[in-house]
């Protein structure tokens, strides 16, 4: 509604106003003006109020636009969270029970590595301090040879560290945090039937065994590498999808406290390194390690019995036998069988303006980078710096996600396949060592110009595909300097070898010289003679 008035009281159609235009000294004047004033300052407040009201309305029609985020899971609630606070009506739908109440948790527990991708996430949100809190720095890798001897390779400067933390506490942790916006309701124990983007409409079945059509404006696939949701994009046409599991899998054993306190150093990764499978070891709040055996499925099927076992450790893992006990290293061992891993590309992450994949349901990734968790939670920062870019037009910040995501998210799925290698293989090499010292002396030296793959990734918010990139460009550069100087030294050694040679050698090579010119003037006449013949 619009208000047109004039404040000029000679053009107001107010009775008797030609009686008063000709006493304008007068005090009927000027009470009678004083009254127009009056009324002409409350139509000011009308309108502003009016104006005030239709902007209130323009926001409520955020707040009324319906969110299903499938999957309760670490990326599902962060982005509960981020929702929320854009004032959306947010449904979050989790099949399990409530894992804060649940006397046993189903999923996988390796631990995570929070980095600084995963902390600008938390930050966003107002829960960095709290799960940094929680976590314990990790500063370096700590390699256990097989001789038993240990070597410290630092993941950067001394002020760079990386985070232990438990999965499960940091999922309590952030469904806590979901639970204090009055705008977001939690389902526990509802399981995704069947999703249908285009009509905007879900299925889920309840604890009841009731199945349920729900609508919704925006439906955001976070159910982990095996999703619905991603089901229903593989249906569309030009969708691209792949996935592959790696022939290693991995089992989790533990390293008890010792003495009420760590029984290794704890502000390490350690890492078993064995060239074709590795051990590694977390540090937990509890003063516990939570050690992870990855291996190829053939190897562990050949470990049948307990001295199967038992000479397996003693021949390969020899140091971490009296740190775990024998009888919980078989206990944990036998307990459950080994655990295969999968990683996931697809394209593109949305379906038009309606739905949307996060976490492993668009890119689940080994666990070898320690990106999984921090790729997933720069999902959600992402999406959140778009729709703050576009004022939450989903039909611009859906699109934008794809372009924007896909190349960083396969990027970091090839680098954690490759960093596989490194971590089982490339760490016992010298030359590996050396190179990794040379490019924290050019980091030190020039750095914004070289920056390691590893700060890159895991200190920064460089983008995947970009580091990638910039990573080998690097590479390049360092094997064309090590070449550069590698011929430099050669030709300095060899001109330093003839100039400083005694007249005696010096001799026997003149000779050898004049006997090689010889040879060829004699073998030239006699093939002129043979010629002329």
């Amino acid at each position: 509604m619009r208000y047109k008035y004039n404040t000029d009281f000679q053009q107001l159609k107010f009775p008797a106003i030609h009686r008063l235009t000709g006493m304008r000294g007068s005090q009927q004047y000027k009470d009678w003006e004083k009254s127009v004033s009056k009324r002409d300052s409350s139509l000011t407040e009308t309108a502003t109020f009016v104006k005030n009201t239709s902007a209130v309305m323009n926001s409520s029609d955020t707040q009324r636009k319906k969110i299903a985020v499938i999957g309760g899971g670490l990326v599902g609630s962060l982005n509960a969270c981020f929702l929320a606070k854009r004032n959306f009506h947010v449904d979050v739908y989790e099949a399990r029970e409530d894992i804060r109440v649940s006397k046993f948790t189903r999923g996988r527990s390796i631990n995570l590595a929070l980095s600084y991708r995963g902390r600008q996430a938390l930050k966003a949100i107002g829960l960095e301090d709290q799960i940094v809190s929680q976590g314990i720095p990790m500063r370096a890798r700590m390699i256990h040879s097989l001789s038993g001897k240990k070597t410290a390779i630092p993941y950067g400067t001394k002020s760079q560290h990386i985070l232990s933390i438990s999965r499960e506490s940091l999922n309590k942790n952030l469904l806590t945090a979901v639970e204090k916006y009055p705008n977001v309701k939690l389902h526990f124990g509802h399981r995704l039937l069947k999703c249908n983007p285009e009509e905007r409409m879900i299925t889920v079945l309840g604890s009841d065994n009731v199945s349920t059509d729900v609508a919704y404006d925006l439906i955001v696939g976070c159910d982990g590498a095996y999703s619905t949701v991603r089901s229903q994009f593989m249906k569309t046409a030009r969708f691209d999808y792949s996935q592959q599991y790696i022939p290693h899998g991995y089992m989790e054993l533990t390293i008890p406290p010792k003495n009420g306190d760590h029984a290794m150093e704890p502000n390490y990764l350690h890492i078993w390194p064995r060239n074709t499978f590795m051990m590694i070891a977390l540090p937990n709040m509890n003063k516990s390690f939570t050690c992870t055996l990855f291996m190829p499925f053939e190897e562990f099927e050949k470990l049948l019995t307990r001295g199967d076992v038992l000479d397996f450790f003693q021949k390969y893992f020899p140091d971490s036998i009296p740190l775990i006990g024998e009888q919980a290293l078989l206990k944990d061992f036998f307990l459950l069988p080994a655990q295969p891993m999968i990683s996931v590309k697809c394209s593109s992450f949305h379906l038009k303006s309606c739905c949307v994949l996060m976490g492993d349901a668009a890119h689940a990734i080994v666990p070898f980078f320690g990106q999984g968790m921090n790729a997933g939670f720069e999902d959600c920062l992402v999406f959140d710096e778009l729709m703050e870019k576009f004022n939450n037009d989903l039909s611009m910040c859906l699109p934008e996600f794809s372009r924007f995501r896909v190349p960083d998210d396969h990027a970091i799925s090839d680098l954690s396949m490759y960093n596989y290698i490194e971590m089982r293989a490339h760490v016992n090499s010298g030359w590996f060592i050396f190179q990794k010292n040379i490019e924290r002396c050019l980091h030190a030296v020039m750095p914004s110009t070289f920056i390691p793959l590893y700060t890159m990734i895991t200190f920064s918010r460089i983008r995947y595909h970009e580091a990638v990139l910039r990573w080998h460009w690097q590479k390049k550069v360092i094997n064309k300097g090590f070449f550069f100087f590698g011929t430099l030294i050669a030709v300095s050694s060899t001109y330093l070898l003839i100039r400083n040679m005694s007249p005696q050698p010096m001799d026997y090579l003149r000779r050898l010289w004049n006997w090689i010119a010889y040879s060829q003037s004699i073998r030239h006449v006699s093939l002129q003679t043979l010629w002329s013949h």
